[in-house]
């Protein structure tokens, strides 16, 4: 065996056998994935990292998956549904946080990462990069354009808070409301400052906005959201996109009246107006009551002198047009001289009138004289006897009248289909059809004989069409001829009754 062989079969061999003295015996990768979890667990059981946020992804269980990242390096992170419920702000890229958790390993990617217990924002300064980030993304949307704000109604009768119920806001807002002007008011109690009062927040002003006032409680004509003044972590929940979306979504006027006055948050862009304080929001609802009492007042004075002037003045322009107008004198004048001139002519005018008629009446009854009367009432007379009817006229049109019926009565006989039975003639019928011919008879088959006492069913032979041939030719009777005008040849007498 050579040197080279022996060398290999000491240091490569293809089947692994034990030795004696060793100490190492070969491991499985999950045995070898166990020991280095329980290592790195045991030995970064409780870090605090630093580093910025990228590829955030929340999952539909409700998990976060994320990164952590400086200039050098890059670790990957999970946050578990429970602790992502309680973070105050909302995770995005490019966030510098610091999270506080353990170290474990994901033995089935054979990865390292972090567990994250608690995330928070790294500093102010990274705290005001999301803001910035949060601002620029929600006014891209136009959630804070000019075009959305509604202007406030002048005097509402309900009034909506969203606030803390034991703080001192609320109280303010009261006291103030109180002492301008009495309103109805309706507190929505949330948190204002911590884990969940986003939510609350958000929860509070869709809940005012979707009221419709049917039932018990009146649906508010403003909303008031309101907070003490604070940092800008305390004032965190009011920057948050569920409650700017809110906000900016609610159909109801609304001011934002959230920290003090160098206090400025999200909410307040995507309000209606923004209020400095909330006292300055309880000042911005309502008029003063002793102001507004004072302005009508003062308007109802100035209306009662308006109105007491125009009448004066409309007083004087009436005398001044009165002074202008003519007296009744002289208006009536006129006509009283025209009735006067009318009235004598009536009289003269009555008795040429009457003088007129008795001439009339006159003439015309020296016209009515007896002898004329008897003249008229003798050619009427000889008239009516001119109109009146003969009697031996009216007999002549009834004689011809007469004749011309007994004419066509013996026509209108001679037509009747049963008067040649009376004859001895019959008439053959086929399936209620007149039989005319041999070809129908023979084709029908079975036919009907009418007689004058009678009917008879019979059937149709060969012997028919030998009996037609036999048969000697019908002899069709004269045209009778037409009847001979009257005699004389004239026009005939006109008839009454035609």
């Amino acid at each position: 065996m050579s040197p080279e062989f022996d060398a290999y079969d000491s240091s490569g061999r293809l089947l692994a056998e034990e030795r004696a003295g060793d100490n190492a015996p070969p491991l499985s990768i999950s045995e070898l994935s166990g020991m280095l979890k329980r290592t790195v667990e045991e030995r970064f059981g409780h870090v605090r990292l630093r580093g910025e946020i990228s590829g955030f992804k929340r999952a539909a269980s409700g998990h976060l998956y994320l990164a952590l990242k400086d200039e050098n390096a890059v670790l990957d992170g999970v946050m578990w549904k429970g602790g992502a419920q309680r973070l105050a702000f909302s995770p995005q890229d490019g966030v510098e946080v610091i999270a506080t958790g353990k170290l474990t390993t994901y033995p089935g990617r054979s990865k390292y990462q972090i567990v994250i217990e608690r995330m928070e924002l790294a500093g102010e300064g990274a705290l005001m990069a999301l803001l910035e980030k949060l601002k620029a993304k929600l006014a891209g949307e136009g959630l804070f354009a000019v075009e959305r704000k509604t202007p406030l109604p002048f005097l509402p009768r309900t009034i909506g808070v969203v606030t803390s119920p034991t703080g001192a806001v609320i109280r303010d807002i009261l006291h103030r409301l109180a002492d301008r002007c009495p309103t109805h008011v309706l507190v929505w109690p949330v948190l204002v400052q911590g884990q969940g009062a986003a939510e609350q927040i958000a929860r509070a002003v869709r809940g005012f906005s979707a009221m419709d006032g049917s039932g018990p409680v009146p649906r508010p004509d403003l909303v008031i959201v309101a907070r003490g003044g604070g940092s800008i972590e305390d004032l965190w929940s009011f920057n948050e996109e569920i409650v700017v979306r809110a906000v900016a979504d609610c159909t109801i006027p609304i001011i934002s009246a959230v920290g003090h006055e160098t206090d400025t948050t999200l909410c307040d862009y995507a309000a209606d107006r923004r209020a400095p304080t909330p006292t300055a929001a309880a000042e911005m609802a309502v008029p003063v009551r002793a102001e507004l009492l004072a302005a009508l007042s003062e308007m109802g004075l100035r209306a009662g002198r308006a109105v007491r002037r125009g009448a004066g003045q409309a007083r004087e322009r009436l005398d001044m047009q009165a002074r202008l107008m003519p007296t009744p004198d002289t208006l009536l004048s006129p006509q009283r001289q025209r009735l006067d001139q009318l009235s004598d002519g009536l009289v003269s005018g009555l008795r040429h009138r009457l003088a007129d008629a008795r001439a009339h009446l006159g003439q015309a009854g020296g016209a009515l004289r007896p002898a004329l009367l008897r003249q008229y009432v003798m050619r009427a007379g000889e008239r009516l006897d001119r109109l009146r009817l003969r009697p031996d006229y009216l007999t002549r049109v009834y004689q011809d009248r007469a004749t011309a019926f007994d004419r066509v009565s013996r026509h209108f006989a001679s037509l009747d289909p049963d008067r040649p039975l009376q004859r001895g003639y019959a008439r053959v019928m086929a399936q209620g059809r007149l039989v005319q011919s041999v070809a129908a008879a023979q084709a029908a088959g079975a036919v009907t004989l009418h007689f004058k006492d009678g009917t008879v069913d019979a059937t149709v032979g060969q012997g028919a069409a030998l009996l037609e041939k036999s048969a000697p030719p019908a002899i069709s009777s004269p045209p009778r001829p037409a009847r001979k005008a009257r005699e004389g040849g004239g026009t005939p007498q006109q008839d009454l009754f035609s």
